[in-house]
């Protein structure tokens, strides 16, 4: 008999959740590949009941929903504390609700800023047991010494194999079909390489603005956003030779090897190299769009956060050198 699971999610209330987490969850849902005992159990710091939380999931999800018996299933595995992460005591309300006979999966949709002090305090509520597991959404952290800080933090008190780092950009069905694309098409496998490749380019063209996301996006900026996790995880993908196994190791081993052979783009070479800028008030798709200082909850005159990046990358090894 399998264990019955709690799937905690941290920052319920945040853009991640609303755009990704609710919708893929329902989905999966849907396709009966949810535990039938899995509850989803959110946290945040709005002071909401459990109907007022389904309400909520209920009316963001409704252009997902054909069907109320569906729906009523899905609602069924919904629950909600109210927490604030900051606060230790207010931990005890999670710890009421979790039983040491149920697998809890902590999901960390928060800031990067928060992931130790949450597992520090899940640690002194006796909460990171050998059976749970802890997931860290990126980014983790703003760099390399802030991101070995919340590793060594995590890292103390969650064992290694129960850490889970992820990319959501790596769930997308266009991402998850470059290794077969790649590996299982002989023709394409024995030409991908400079011989027969002038160059390769990676776009990701977004339709949307910040939506509400300035305060977190304006100290962060699309370098950090979107270069450093989801673009290097493209580019590892398409440029990575095949891997002795198929598995998270085999495949991260040859990513590792694509990030070292990327050539420095340092002070002398980042004019040539690199472009970046910020978006103004325009038009998208017929409609008018604001700037990104126009945005309605942007605090300043003034911001050179970028919107907007262009690199030009070299890869030094035996297949893509020129």
């Amino acid at each position: 008999m399998s264990m019955a699971r709690d799937l905690v999610i941290f920052g319920a209330g945040g853009d991640l959740t609303r755009r990704k987490l609710f919708p893929a969850l329902y989905q999966l849902h849907l396709a009966e590949l949810l535990p039938p005992d899995l509850r989803i159990i959110g946290l945040a710091r709005r002071d909401l009941s459990r109907e007022a939380f389904v309400a909520q999931q209920r009316e963001r999800l409704s252009s997902l929903i054909s069907s109320e018996a569906l729906w009523q299933g899905f609602a069924e595995r919904l629950h909600y504390c109210c927490v604030d992460f900051a606060h230790p005591e207010e931990y005890l309300r999670l710890s009421d609700l979790l039983t040491p006979e149920r697998m809890a999966v902590f999901y960390l949709a928060t800031p990067p800023s928060l992931f130790g002090p949450i597992c520090e305090r899940l640690g002194e509520q006796q909460l990171l047991g050998s059976r749970n597991r802890v997931v860290l959404e990126k980014p983790i952290g703003h760099d390399l010494d802030s991101s070995r800080a919340v590793n060594e933090t995590v890292g103390r008190l969650v064992s290694e194999e129960n850490i889970y780092r992820i990319d959501h950009y790596l769930g997308k069905e266009t991402v998850q079909n470059l290794l077969v694309l790649r590996f299982a098409n002989r023709f394409i496998n024995t030409q991908w390489d400079q011989s027969c490749i002038d160059h390769v380019q990676i776009t990701v063209a977004e339709t949307v603005g910040i939506e509400g996301r300035w305060s977190y996006y304006n100290d962060v900026g699309q370098l950090r956003d979107m270069v450093q996790n989801h673009l290097m995880q493209l580019l590892c993908l398409v440029a990575m030779e095949p891997p002795n196994s198929v598995t998270a190791e085999g495949i991260r081993d040859e990513k590792v090897k694509i990030l070292r052979a990327l050539r420095r783009i340092d002070a002398a070479s980042v004019a040539s190299h690199a472009v970046r800028g910020q978006y103004n008030k325009g038009w998208s798709q017929g409609e008018a769009v604001p700037g990104y200082l126009d945005e309605e909850d942007c605090t300043v005159e003034q911001s050179d956060t970028e919107t907007f990046v262009a690199i030009k990358a070299h890869i030094d090894n035996w297949r893509w050198a020129g």
